[in-house]
């Protein structure tokens, strides 16, 4: 058998190769179309289980295999999966474009809503198939006949371009590389970056160091190396990825003008003024006015802090470390020793007390406080041999499984992310058990040591098993807004954005720390110390985000594409509004934005911040009872959570959801708080 074909249990990464893409997807896409020649036949009800329900089934075994290849491309991006994926791609983004413009289909889930069995269904039902209206509306199936062949092209170009764009991205971090043979031009720079860089290049048949632009890499340059020379150079390369400064097909310009050209036609066929607008449609958020503004009040409250940041650290660099002019590629360095004066320490320093095995005990520890479940070690055919498998259990019973890769590698595409592998559904035999993908891009062990994080990388494991968690504690049965299904993007943060706060948490990071060297937990001293050195640049920080995302919004709202403005001259005006820093001329940021040109926050780069308003807010009830209990591990507050936010996935809207959970509308205060700014409401 295919084992794309096996949906019996876990994704067969034992036995799944390249090969078998074309034959497994294809098979998939025809018993779709044959089952829904059916479903579309007068003689079928339009009824959940004549209709829809056989409808679901097929879907998932198409979205299981799909979500199979997608994943190997991501993490496993050598040629032939990269052919096995591209190959399909046009394919598969055919028959969803097939499947919106479908106007019989369409009109049978009209019929289903309209009759009279709808009122009798669940809710979890009503919304779905509500949702189901929605989407046939935002594919164009109300489109003329003669204007639908051109809005199905709009989207097989636009998930090529997308896919085109990240292995760009990939293949121009991969292409550049840092040889160094003298130490001494290593000065700052931690032992473990060094260790790692010496097994690089070893790896590669070569004497000296070898540093790359994968961030595990690039970050300690940037951040310790004294070599202000090296740090210049790399970061150039960095900053320039995939632009017009190197190969010319590695160039993403040409593709964020063809990407931005294709939304607005596909926008303006569907009747809307901008494709933000048609981004916003599927959002809590209800224009793109409202969340410019939104935006735009958060950079005027940031604004004095990171002018103040900025100011501070431009005259310690002048009168401590000589400097003048502090250049793009000076910042996180100068930073880096503004912040050991000031608080008197690194984050070297503290990375050496988050070993790998300790932060996934203390991570694990905060998850079943919090939630009375039970997580251990399982066992699972996975894509590479670092990649680890687990199992979460309640009351004895297994309620959901996850794969965690955490390492770079430089065939996996950089960042972090969550994706599902099986949601969470009722079938026949009970209930399908939800499982899901972890991933990182942390150093990897070097000889016999254990792995070591940095504070910022603890934050981003949190980050990630909050997405986890969402998916995997759902108590949902029905598989369109089960787990993360069906959420609204700007509120799909929420969890994830939550579970960042527990790390900075002293019953928490207290139980999670052990020397690297010497088994030490972390002193309560230098705790104080990182407590006290939080808020350090967050009004630099804010605004950098708040420049993402205004830069997002304004691209898909305001921009013009092929008008006499480019996009860097736009990205140049947002700079100019909300902006405390001037970078390079040459700096092509957008050219490695992946996230808005090769991921899903086309226009909701912005959910970040409106997310974090939800997730700060909820925080401070575990803050509050921490007040009675002692501890933010507070098991019945953890409960309500799990029951009001966890548990009912999409099957309401979000922001129900948080009124459930916190007993009112969601306020910013606590984000301010959070962030040092609370003078700034």
């Amino acid at each position: 058998m295919n084992p794309l074909l096996d949906f019996s249990g876990l994704p067969r990464f034992d036995a799944v190769q390249p090969e078998h893409v074309t034959p497994a997807i294809r098979q998939l896409l025809d018993e779709n179309r044959a089952l829904i020649e059916r479903l579309i036949d007068p003689g079928t009800a339009a009824s959940w289980d004549a209709f829809e329900q056989p409808m679901l089934d097929a879907g998932e075994r198409l979205s299981r295999a799909w979500g199979i290849v997608g994943h190997l491309h991501s993490v496993n991006d050598v040629p032939p999966w990269r052919e096995a994926y591209n190959a399909m791609l046009p394919e598969v983004s055919s028959f969803y474009a097939d499947l919106g413009q479908d106007l019989a289909l369409f009109a049978k889930f009209k019929l289903l809503a309209a009759g009279p069995e709808f009122p009798t269904l669940s809710p979890a039902r009503r919304r779905i198939i509500e949702n189901e209206l929605r989407d046939f509306r935002l594919s164009g199936a109300e489109l003329p006949e003669d204007r639908k062949p051109r809005f199905k092209e709009i989207q097989e170009e636009l998930s090529a371009l997308g896919a085109k764009f990240s292995e760009n991205l990939l293949d121009a971090t991969n292409a550049h590389s840092e040889w160094i043979t003298d130490e001494a031009q290593l000065s700052g720079l931690p032992e473990d970056a060094k260790s790692a860089a010496r097994a690089a290049a070893e790896k590669d048949g070569r004497q000296g160091w070898k540093f790359t632009l994968h961030a595990p890499s690039y970050m300690p340059v940037l951040q310790f190396c004294d070599n202000r020379e090296l740090r210049a150079r790399m970061y150039r390369a960095s900053a320039t990825r995939a632009s017009e400064f190197g190969p010319e097909g590695w160039n993403n310009g040409p593709l964020i003008e063809r990407l931005l050209a294709l939304r607005h036609e596909e926008a303006t066929m569907l009747g809307y003024a901008s494709f933000a607008e048609v981004s916003l449609a599927t959002k809590m958020a209800d224009t793109p006015a409202q969340v410019a503004a939104f935006q735009r009040d958060m950079a005027r409250k940031a604004r004095p802090f990171a002018e103040r940041d900025i100011a501070e650290l431009r005259d310690f660099a002048r009168l401590e470390l000589g400097m003048d002019t502090l250049e793009s590629w000076d910042l996180a360095w100068a930073a880096e020793k503004l912040k050991q004066q000031r608080y008197s320490f690194s984050d070297d320093e503290v990375k050496q007390y988050f070993p790998e095995p300790q932060v996934l005990a203390g991570l694990f520890r905060v998850i079943e406080s919090l939630f009375a479940v039970k997580l251990a070690p399982d066992a699972a055919a996975a894509w590479h041999p670092a990649v680890r498998f687990f199992r979460i259990e309640r009351d004895g019973k297994l309620i959901g499984q996850f794969y965690l890769d955490l390492y770079a590698r430089e065939t996996k595409r950089g960042g972090a992310w969550m994706d599902d592998a099986i949601t969470r559904r009722r079938v026949a035999s009970g209930v399908q058990t939800p499982v899901a993908y972890l991933n990182c891009n942390f150093p990897a062990p070097v000889g016999d040591k254990f792995a070591t994080f940095s504070h910022d990388d603890v934050i981003t494991l949190f980050h990630e098993c909050g997405h986890g968690l969402h998916h995997l504690l759902t108590q949902v049965d029905e598989l369109p807004v089960s787990g993360i299904h069906g959420v609204e993007w700007d509120a799909v943060e929420l969890p994830s954005q939550f579970m960042e706060n527990f790390c900075w948490e002293w019953d928490v990071l207290s139980g999670m720390t052990a020397h690297a060297e010497t088994g030490a937990p972390l002193p309560r001293a230098l705790y104080d110390k990182m407590i006290a050195a939080k808020n350090f640049q967050s009004g630099l920080q804010i605004l950098r985000q708040v420049e993402f995302g205004l830069f997002d919004l304004l691209l898909h709202s305001e921009f013009v594409p092929g008008g006499n403005r480019s996009f860097m001259d736009l990205l140049a005006e947002v700079r100019r509004e909300v902006a405390v820093l001037v970078l390079p001329e040459w700096n092509r940021f957008p050219h490695s934005f992946s996230h808005i040109f090769g991921g899903g926050y086309a226009a909701g780069y912005y959910s970040y911040k409106w997310a974090e308003v939800l997730s700060a807010d909820a925080y401070e009830a575990f803050e509050e009872a921490a007040r009675t209990s002692g501890s933010t591990l507070d098991a019945a507050t953890g409960e309500r959570f799990w029951r009001e936010i966890l548990s009912v996935g999409g099957s309401r809207p979000a922001l129900e959801s948080f009124r459930a959970f916190r007993g009112r509308e969601p306020q910013p205060d606590a984000l301010l708080r959070h962030n040092g700014m609370a003078a700034a409401a």
